[in-house]
Order: C-alpha cells, then sequence, then structure tokens
C-alpha cells in the first residue's frame, strides 16, 4: 500500500513519515505535500492507496482536496488529521468518505491503526472489485454462449411464458410481449462425393461458417446454432408491416443469404421459413415449421428457401439412424412407394423373422416393426392405426395371419399405405399455389407475366415457386406462359381476330415480335392460320 502525507507544518510531517515504522506493515510513504495544489498534484501522478490528510494546509484546504479525490472515483482512503474538533468538518468529511477523523495530537499508534484500518478496508474493497470485475468480464465474453442457448430453449419451447421474460432480461435481450416474430432455419446441404475440398465430417466447420455468413448479413436477425445442426434465424417483424410483407421480406433475405453462402463457400445450403409471423409464445411453432419446410429439400433439391406449408398432423422430422430404417424413413416422407416398398424388402431381408424357428422370435419381430413404423410415423404426425386398418390387430396377434408371408404382407399394405397418403397430402398442398398461379396467367393473359413478380404477390421466393411448378407440371413457368398465350393468340385468329388484335390479346405491343414468336411456336406465321 502507498501513502500520501499531507500536512502544512513541516516539523509534524516529517515526524509522520518517519518515526512511524510503515515499512514493518507494507506501508511506502510516495509522497509529502505541504499544501492543497501540491496534494492534488500528487494525487495525479502517484495514485496513493492511502491519504494522510490536514484540513487546515494552504492554498486549497484539505476538505477540498478530499472533495476532488471522491469526485474522481478514486479508490483511496483518506484520514483526516485535524486541529479543529467541529461537527461540520466532520460531518462533511464523512461525505467525502473520509476514513477517519482524528484530531490533534494524535498519537503515533492511533495514527498507524487509523492507517492499517483504513488500508484493510481497501482491501477488502479491491477484492470484491476484483471479483465483480473478473465475473463481468467473464459474462460479457460468455455473453453470447448463453444468449445462443437461450434462443434454443425458446425455440424447443422449454421456457413458459415468464420465463421467456425473465430469462430474455437475463441475457441483455428486449422481447416486447406484442412484437410478432418470423422463424427460419438453415442447414448445409449434404457434400456431394464429387467434393474434394470437404467432406460429411466437416460438416460442423460448414454450419459454423454459414451461422457466421448470416450473422454478417444479416445484422437485423437474431442468429443461433442449433445443436442438432441447424441454424435458426429469428426476426421481429416490422410493425408497421403486414404479414405477406413481412413474409415476402423474409424469403428475399433468405434467397440472398444463400446465394451468397454459395458464392463464398462454393457450396449450398438450403433453408426452412415458417408460414406466418407469430407472437414470441408461438415462436416454438414457428421454428417447428421451418424445421419441417427444412426437410421437404429432399423433394425440391438443395440450394433453395422453402415456405412452410400447412400439413395435417404435421410435427417435426428429425434425423436418426443412417440406414435401412432412415431410408424407410424418407421414402415414406417423400411419398416414394416403390421405394418404400424395396426397402422394407431389405429391412425384412435381414430381420430374424427370416430364420425364426418359434412363436417367440416372431413376435418379437413383429413388435420391432411395429415400433418401427410407428416411430416413424409418430415423427410425421401420421395415423399409424389408421394406416394399419383391420391389420393393426395383428400386431397384437400376429398368429391370426398364419404365416411370415403374410406378416410381409400386411407390413407391405402398411407403407404402401402411407407412401399414397404424403404423394395425395403433398399433392393436395401444392396444387394450391400452383391453381393460383394458373389463374393468375390465364387471368392476366393480356400482360407481360414475370415468375418474379407472380412469386412477390404469392409472398415466396421465386427460385421455390419455380421448382414447385416445374415439379407439378412438368415445365418451366415461362415455357408455360407462352404456350398459353400461343394457344390464345391462335384460337382468336381463327375466329377472325386481326393480327395486331391477336397479339394484343395476349400481351404482346410489337406485331413483329408477336410474328417470330408465333412462327416459332406454330412453325406458321398468323397470317397463314387466319381463315
Amino acid at each position: 500500500m502507498n501513502l500520501l502525507i499531507v500536512e502544512d507544518e513541516i516539523r509534524l510531517c516529517n515526524s509522520l513519515a518517519n518515526n512511524i515504522p510503515w515499512e514493518q506493515h507494507g506501508i511506502d510513504i510516495v509522497g509529502m505535500a505541504h499544501n492543497g495544489m501540491d496534494a492534488l498534484e500528487l494525487i495525479e501522478r502517484k495514485k496513493p492507496d492511502l491519504m494522510l490528510l490536514d484540513i487546515q494546509i494552504p492554498g486549497v484546504d484539505g476538505l477540498t482536496v478530499a472533495r476532488k479525490v471522491a469526485e474522481q472515483g478514486l479508490m483511496t482512503k483518506t484520514i483526516i488529521l485535524s486541529g479543529h474538533d467541529n461537527f461540520t468538518y466532520a460531518q462533511k468529511a464523512l461525505e467525502f468518505g473520509v476514513s477517519k477523523y482524528l484530531l490533534k495530537p494524535a498519537g503515533d499508534s492511533e495514527i498507524l491503526d487509523a492507517v492499517l484500518g483504513a488500508a484493510q478496508q481497501l482491501r477488502r474493497e479491491l477484492e470484491l472489485k476484483h471479483s465483480q470485475d473478473a465475473l463481468q468480464e467473464k459474462w460479457r465474453h460468455n455473453l453470447p454462449h448463453l444468449q445462443n442457448n437461450f434462443f434454443v430453449n425458446w425455440l424447443n419451447g422449454k421456457f413458459v411464458e415468464w420465463e421467456i421474460t425473465r430469462r430474455s432480461q437475463d441475457v441483455q435481450l428486449e422481447l416486447e410481449h406484442d412484437a410478432r416474430y418470423v422463424v427460419a432455419a438453415l442447414d448445409m446441404d449434404p457434400v456431394s462425393e464429387e467434393e474434394t475440398r470437404f467432406t460429411q465430417q466437416d460438416m460442423p466447420v460448414l454450419q459454423f461458417a454459414l451461422s457466421g455468413i448470416a450473422k454478417e448479413l444479416l445484422p437485423e436477425y437474431w442468429v443461433c446454432s442449433d445443436p442438432g445442426g441447424a441454424t435458426a434465424l429469428i426476426w421481429k417483424a416490422p410493425a408497421d408491416k403486414d404479414d405477406g410483407v413481412v413474409m415476402l421480406q423474409v424469403n428475399t433475405d433468405i434467397t440472398r443469404l444463400l446465394s451468397t453462402v454459395k458464392e463464398c463457400l462454393k457450396l449450398t445450403a438450403s433453408a426452412g421459413i415458417c408460414r406466418t409471423t407469430g407472437g414470441r409464445d408461438e415462436v416454438p411453432e414457428l421454428y417447428r415449421q421451418s424445421m419441417r419446410a427444412l426437410q421437404n429439400r429432399i423433394i425440391y433439391g438443395g440450394n433453395i428457401a422453402i415456405p412452410f406449408r400447412e400439413e395435417s398432423g404435421d410435427k417435426p422430422v428429425l434425423p436418426s439412424d443412417p440406414n435401412l430404417e432412415k431410408a424407410l424413413e424418407i421414402a415414406l416422407q417423400t411419398g416414394d412407394e416403390e421405394k418404400a416398398a424395396d426397402t422394407l424388402d431389405r429391412l425384412w431381408s435381414v430381420s430374424g423373422i427370416v430364420t425364426a424357428e418359434s412363436m417367440d422370435d416372431v413376435q418379437e419381430n413383429v413388435m420391432f416393426f411395429g415400433a418401427l413404423l410407428i416411430r416413424i410415423m409418430q415423427k410425421q404426425g401420421w395415423p399409424f392405426k389408421d394406416f394399419a386398418g383391420d391389420d393393426y390387430v395383428h400386431f397384437f396377434n400376429p398368429q391370426a395371419l398364419g404365416h411370415k408371408e403374410q406378416i410381409h404382407a400386411m407390413l407391405l399394405r402398411i407403407v404402401r399405405r402411407a407412401a399414397v397418403y404424403v404423394q395425395k397430402q403433398r399433392m393436395s398442398v401444392s396444387h394450391q399455389i400452383v391453381k393460383q398461379l394458373l389463374g393468375i396467367v390465364e387471368e392476366e393473359m393480356d400482360q407481360e407475366i414475370s415468375l418474379h413478380q407472380v412469386a412477390d404477390r404469392l409472398f415466396v421466393n421465386s427460385s421455390y415457386l419455380s421448382r414447385l411448378f416445374k415439379q407439378e407440371t412438368g415445365k418451366s413457368f415461362s415455357a408455360y406462359v407462352i404456350e398459353r398465350k400461343m394457344e390464345r393468340a391462335k384460337a382468336a385468329l381463327l375466329d377472325g381476330a386481326k393480327i395486331s388484335e391477336a397479339a394484343s390479346l395476349v400481351g404482346y405491343h410489337d406485331g413483329s415480335y408477336f410474328t417470330r414468336v408465333f412462327r416459332k411456336y406454330w412453325g406458321v406465321t398468323p397470317g397463314e392460320v387466319r381463315p
């Protein structure tokens, strides 16, 4: 500890410095001042831990010196040594944080005890401060990790309403009660066999890179990493924008992000986007929707942002065993009836039921297949009992089927029913959008129709809409538009319309250009078609 002595009586100042055994108690004298100005200068340069201070000193008085020390926020402990037994002085000294107020002539031992007491008080305060500083530094260092944990638990529905408020405040996040949120789930697409820079084992590193790009490109989004591997994005929707505009903005942002990922990593990623905005208590459901939509890249391919479309009994799909069981799950999820049947046959051929020699062995294998199918269907939210139908009771009493081949046939029936169910369900969901798109083409035949414009109007991204349209119709959107325009124009010409009228009817304002397109499509000019 360092001690500064401020005393205008030079003899007393020297006595205080030299006659008290400071060094034996670990205290060093760093300076002596005989007036207030010198004291302030030494305080500025030396930053003493302790100060013996007389009140009546030339220039700036001792209480002013004590006040300035307090105003600067210094931790210096001050012991007043005064010849005035004045209550006002003592009161002011306490206001300025003075540790002790001693009256002259105080003895050396009394002064030493007062200084040592102040030194001990300072040590305790320093220990507490350093401990708090260390904790604050650890907190600041770990805050991103703590915030990520909060987001993961919030997304996965681990909090009730009051916990969302308290725990978000704990990690310095402001989540308004009436705010609306949008959630998207991103994941790197599987590494292809042709890729030489990375393998599937590098996926954690690639996922980390994806998260970093998302944070840099979309700073207004909260970005967190789920232990399952997905990167989740949460965006607080602007209060002045309706849901359609908000979802279009998110589709645009995510599509741009995927494009940037491809440019930076030379690999692709995909995203699932929730159906619409929701309150903070609905965020777990929004995340479930986005994860479910992300799984549909199996259908549409990678490098795509997929909006969620509601399906009956929808539940999150989480990857499990990378084996035949997983292959069966994927086949059922995609509605690939033949693939599902083939995978079931392969599972059947390696199961113990083929070589079973007792009813107990058969029973255990039937239970295995039943548990497998139930687990797969529960993940999808499908009604297993409905798919099983009359065969449901056979899982409890396989003896009623008579032989193994009938058990195999029963399992195959259930698998095929599930696959057909998915096909019908997916077609129903997809047709809703495609039907809207076809209606727009028919109603606005006399205008220019671009996929980007239509996608904006339907509040989805154009890449998703393009792939969905081609999957449902077997042709590109632009090819379909030209086809319908040329068919409409030909019909109009056959009904006696002039060439200029037919061109205008299908949105062509340049007659020569219309003629070129018409001839390229039909192989004849419009004039040759007219009766």
